[in-house]
This record gives structure tokens, sequence and C-alpha cells, in this order.
């Protein structure tokens, strides 16, 4: 499970140093595709294949999951750490993040999100309502 938030920065190769906490359980080989909100989502093997064994499911017929995987699977690659920890993010998903320098990288139960430091600030600073939001979650068994 990751968990924490960890603050870095690109270096000048477009490599993002996976924080030590959560690079143990993400391995030196793992899957960054396109995320919701604006990040990334990086994912260990085995979580991927559970991913894709859902998604498989999903109705061929229906529009709106055809457009999800589409977006889902357009943007993933795998990505392979050297002995330092990095990993090179792709030009195309550095750009649909908007990661620029400066990273923010947390822990998200099955995955690891990756936000550019401003985007993450800016969602931080959204007004939004956790107490109806943990209420709702009561409907969904949490």
């Amino acid at each position: 499970m990751f968990i924490g938030e960890y603050q870095h920065s690109l270096d000048n190769k477009n490599r993002i140093v996976v924080p030590s906490k959560l690079r143990e359980e993400l391995g030196e080989k793992f899957v960054i595709t396109k995320g919701l909100d604006g990040c990334l989502y990086a994912y260990p093997q085995k979580e991927w294949i559970i991913l894709e064994e859902k998604l498989k499911k999903l109705p061929l017929t229906n529009k709106e999951a055809r457009a999800f995987v589409r977006f889902f699977f357009s943007g993933a690659c795998e990505v392979e750490t050297d002995k330092q920890g990095r990993g090179l993010i792709p030009l195309n998903l550095k750009e649909y993040a908007g990661i620029e320098k400066e990273i923010v990288s947390i822990g998200a139960l099955t995955k690891v999100e990756i936000w550019s430091k401003e985007k993450w600030q800016a969602y931080n600073e959204l007004n939004i309502d956790f107490n109806s939001i943990a209420e709702k979650m009561g409907d969904l068994g949490i």
C-alpha cells in the first residue's frame, strides 16, 4: 500500500527519482500513465495486471468504456529505474501533467500519483468539502 507525500524534482534528463519509500513497492519496472485530475499514475506491475483484467471486462459496445480505455492505455508505458532509482518520464506524459521541474508524488493505496508541484498546490487549495465526501463514502461501504 502506498502512503505519504514526497516532494522532489526532475533531473536535467527528465528523469524522476522515485522516493525510496515508494520505490520498494513500486519495483524496478512499473507502468506510468495519464491519471485523472491532471496527474500521472504509476502502478507496480502486479497492480497494472489487475487493472488490465478489470478493463478487459468492460463492454466494447459502451462508448464511455472505450473512451476510458483509450485514455488510460494510450499514454501508458513501462518505466525501468536505474541503480539510483531514476526513471524517465516520457515527454507526452510530462506535458499532460504539466510537469516542468518540481514534482509531488503521493501514495494512493495501490498506485502512486505524480503531480506537478503547482497542480498539487492548486488541488489542495480547492474548497473541497471532505465532510460531505466522507458521508457519501458511507454509501459505498466505507
